[in-house]
């Protein structure tokens, strides 16, 4: 019991002392608020208002039916261009698209001479350049079978696909990139503020203090860890149902709570990382040196941004023991799908699991670090 009311002691001086910070409270408030809520909105991933030209060599109606499908939101009003200026106007970045349409098309068509259209894309854009090349394409092929089928009298094809986009059915990135922000977000803050939580101790000279009490090493990491960790749950838990639900209006599938409680898992594991960093660095400079390539690691390699099937699978297998590997696979099973504790107990098994080796070698380090400071 004594151990127990030391960690909790222990821990409500950790809160105080993090509210008594007007910085790491600023960096937390806009974390989960300003940040979810413009990246949200500021950042597509589908297409939007692309800009595209058109060199119309043919002059035929099928050109210009073909001209004429290309509308907003997805492109801007087309341009007629001249071939001459193509390279130009691309070196310049005004069009992210070209559709070169040749002369004698329609005709090449109505006589199934099969004529190539040559389709010019700025891929320095990427994303854009992607979704883009399909959506012209399928554009494209659209106008075309509406154009022979008129033409020739033909039937309907013999197959009518219907596709159906389940948990995301407008294929919103808002609704993709709020929740996955909040999930980035928890990870970086769990590192910078169990990390802080030592370095500030060592900077402000009440580690010796600490020193001197009757407390030992796994209470004091135990009290940063919950005391950190219930902060950041809290944090999250409102800004999924402020920000993402009511003010992005984006429907929440499953339950809040059962998200907390993986959350503060997730966070025993994370925050006993950011421990272990502390314990590498003597200055908040060199821990923030160590923090931020451990963080983009997890950020772009744990499936959040890239599917882990797209990855070698010597880097599938590695990525396995990043803790953010396994709460990703939770997150977007609860939050997405609606899952409940019977799919998503391996990733919580996992997870804790991850964040025991993790407190334990903490632990060690920190220990080290008491005994040169002695």
């Amino acid at each position: 019991m004594r151990w127990i009311a030391n960690i909790y002691r222990l821990g409500v001086k950790e809160i105080f002392s993090l509210l008594r910070d007007p910085v790491l409270m600023g960096l937390i408030i806009y974390t989960f608020t300003v940040a979810i809520y413009t990246v949200a909105h500021g950042v597509q991933t589908e297409l939007n208002n692309a800009s595209i030209a058109i060199v119309d060599e043919d002059r035929s109606s099928l050109s210009a039916q073909i001209t004429g499908a290309f509308l907003p939101p997805y492109f801007k009003t087309p341009k007629v261009i001249d071939l001459r200026t193509v390279d130009s106007g691309m070196d310049a970045g005004r069009y992210t698209f070209v559709l070169d349409i040749p002369s004698g098309f329609q005709a090449d068509v109505l006589a199934r001479r099969r004529p190539v259209v040559q389709l010019n894309v700025d891929a320095t854009a990427m994303t854009i350049a992607g979704n883009g090349a399909t959506y012209i394409s399928s554009i494209i092929n659209a106008e075309l079978l509406k154009f022979v089928s008129r033409s020739s009298g033909g039937a309907d094809l013999p197959v009518d696909l219907r596709v159906r986009a389940k948990y995301n059915p407008n294929l919103d990135s808002t609704w993709f990139l709020a929740v996955m922000q909040i999930i980035n977000n928890v990870t970086i803050l769990a590192i910078i503020l169990s990390g802080a939580a030592v370095i500030r101790e060592r900077e402000h000279g009440t580690l010796e203090h600490l020193l001197v009490m009757p407390v030992s090493s796994s209470e004091i990491i135990l009290a940063k860890i919950w005391a950190n960790g219930l902060v950041i749950v809290l944090a999250a838990v409102l800004s999924l149902q402020v920000i993402v639900h009511e003010l992005l209006g984006i429907p929440i599938a499953g339950s809040i709570m059962l998200f907390a409680f993986g959350s503060a898992v997730y966070l025993f594991a994370v925050t006993a990382m950011g421990i272990t960093l502390s314990t590498l660095a003597t200055t908040m400079p060199q821990f923030g040196l160590l923090a931020i390539p451990v963080f983009v690691v997890m950020n772009l390699l744990s499936g959040g941004v890239t599917p882990l099937e797209s990855m070698p699978p010597a880097l599938q297998n590695a990525v396995q023991v990043l803790p953010s590997t396994h709460f990703i696979k939770f997150a977007q099973a609860v939050l997405y799908r609606g899952a409940g504790v019977e799919i998503v107990w391996p990733e919580l098994l996992a997870t804790a699991g991850i964040g025991a080796v993790f407190f334990c070698f903490a632990l060690f380090r920190f220990k080290t670090s008491l005994a040169s400071v002695k």
